[in-house]
């Protein structure tokens, strides 16, 4: 499909809460609510749609918000060539928007991965020297360097990830990883384990969310299924072509990465960054060590080494999310913006959105109240037995404040 951005020449809006006041989606008006002197924006902000943003932003992450998001603010509160940050950048959708609509994108997260599936995507290769890298790699493994795999992969398809693991990290360790290495190992990394014929696996939980290897064994048995052989390097070309199909972004965009605790920049500028749009962990809801260990395994990382923040105690979350908005009042210019994104969790028991404003009491950031982005149906996947608009969330719950 073919995807158009606007590229808004004149000043950015000055007043959000004037546009969210007179926003209208399909003809609907937007509630406005007020609660404790905070007025919360409802509408359907942005399409509920699937696949509806560019393309290059297909690649799969657990907890990550959709590329209508970061454009909504992109679009209305910057211009060109205004920087863009996210703290907490998963897979990167912020960044990856930002470069595709001409701003300067800095993204930062603890998890040295978030970096693996970002950058690759900010400034890709061209298809035909990813043809030829694959080409020239030598795809000859031994499946019997990680037997425990076998659970999810034929044996002659381990092989070959067991040898593009292998030429990858040597190449990192001489320092000789380049582009289209890096672009490589992210498509590898997205397409280890999925439900489809278009991943290196055997039927298995969605691509966000790799199972133990004891776990995968069950889902064989109770499904009656053994790994058929997936070639490697074709699998790799044809996810290629599906991320560049609505094109590559523009060059005049740029992007910096940086692997850290959030609450800690040094290498952000003071003043620098003109909005932040971001969703941080939310508490203890979503195991990212977990998660990601097969794709750890795969770029080389001790999954227990990367300290992502996960909170049981509300009070402790908060504390954590104020210790990063001190870190933004140092690097947000006056008149910047940030939206933070939060989730419904433990059934809407926890406001993350009450804890947040309260967290950027003592800051010069001043909340503009709360949007909520109430969508046609639940993001819940049908894979956990979810039906639509029975259970999980359907809203993003965004939190707005602007650097006075």
């Amino acid at each position: 499909m073919s995807v158009q951005y606007a590229l808004f020449d004149e000043e950015p809006a000055t007043d959000l809460a004037a546009e969210l006041r007179r926003f209208r989606f399909n003809g609907r008006r937007t509630e406005i609510e007020e609660r404790n002197g905070i007025p919360f924006y409802v509408n359907e902000f942005w399409t509920a749609r699937q696949r509806q943003g560019h393309s290059i932003h297909e690649v799969s992450y657990r907890a990550c918000f959709k590329p209508q998001l970061p454009q909504f603010f992109i679009e209305r509160l910057t211009k060109p060539g205004d920087t863009v940050y996210d703290p907490f950048m998963g897979r990167g959708t912020t960044a990856v928007q930002a470069v595709l609509m001409s701003r300067t994108a800095i993204g930062n997260d603890i998890n040295p991965l978030s970096t693996y599936f970002t950058r690759p995507r900010t400034a890709p290769p061209s298809l035909s020297c990813i043809g030829r890298r694959l080409d020239e790699i030598d795809w000859r493994g031994d499946h019997g360097e990680a037997p425990d795999l076998l659970v999810f992969y034929h044996p002659d398809t381990l092989a070959e990830i067991v040898a593009l693991r292998a030429y990858l990290l040597r190449r990192d360790a001489e320092g000789t990883i380049d582009p289209i290495d890096d672009w490589i190992r992210m498509v590898a990394i997205n397409r280890l384990t999925g439900h489809s014929p278009g991943f290196f696996s055997v039927y298995s939980l969605p691509p966000n969310q790799a199972v133990s290897a004891a776990a995968q064994a069950k889902i064989n048995e109770k499904r009656g299924q053994t790994p058929p052989r997936r070639l490697v390097p074709d699998i790799i070309r044809k996810k290629s072509r599906q991320l560049l199909s609505d094109g590559a972004p523009p060059q005049n965009g740029r992007a910096t990465f940086l692997t850290g605790p959030a609450e800690h920049t040094p290498a952000i500028k003071d003043g620098s960054v003109d909005l932040i749009v971001t969703s941080p962990p939310f508490l203890d809801v979503v195991q990212y060590a977990g998660d990601n260990w097969l794709r750890c395994w795969f770029a080389g990382l001790n999954p227990a080494e990367i300290k992502i923040s996960m909170h049981k105690k509300a009070e402790d979350w908060a504390a954590f999310i104020a210790r990063s908005f001190k870190e933004f009042e140092r690097i947000v210019a006056r008149g910047g913006h940030v939206a933070f994104e939060v989730g419904d969790v433990r059934g809407g028991k926890v406001n993350l959105e009450e804890l947040v404003m309260a967290s950027m009491g003592g800051t010069a950031f001043e909340p503009l109240g709360v949007m909520i982005n109430d969508q046609a149906f639940t993001k819940t996947a049908n894979c956990w037995g979810v039906s639509n608009n029975s259970k999980g969330t359907n809203t993003n719950r965004i939190v707005l404040a602007q650097r006075a």
